[in-house]
């Protein structure tokens, strides 16, 4: 179940959170060539996403389908790297990704 949850959600999130709210956007508007989307974070977030996927199932396949404690390991371990990446996303860390919220702060 929780492989189960692990694929779910990350291809959840990538096709269904990212693209139909963009689907929606281009519907409603009369002609959209493009949409601009105000976040540098968003294209990492997505590739780690899909990294996320590909490491389960190439870890999957390359420990013959079978769950076990070397298994379990190592999936903890790439859940510890995904989280570290998207806090330093988050915290500009890798990058500049996010602006300052208040650029003329008087406090």
């Amino acid at each position: 179940m929780a492989i189960s949850n692990a694929l779910g959600s990350n291809i959840f999130d990538i096709l269904i959170c990212l693209g139909l709210p963009w689907l929606l956007r281009c519907l409603t508007i009369e002609k959209v060539d493009y949409i601009t989307v105000k976040s540098r974070g968003l294209t990492y977030a997505s590739i780690t996403l899909f990294a996320t996927v590909i490491i389960l199932i190439m870890s999957l396949h390359f420990n013959k389908w079978q769950l076990d404690k070397k298994l379990g390991v190592f999936l903890m371990v790439v859940y510890v790297l995904f989280i570290l990446l998207s806090i330093f996303y988050e915290l500009n860390i890798l990058g500049a990704n996010h602006l300052p919220m208040c650029l003329d702060s008087k406090w």
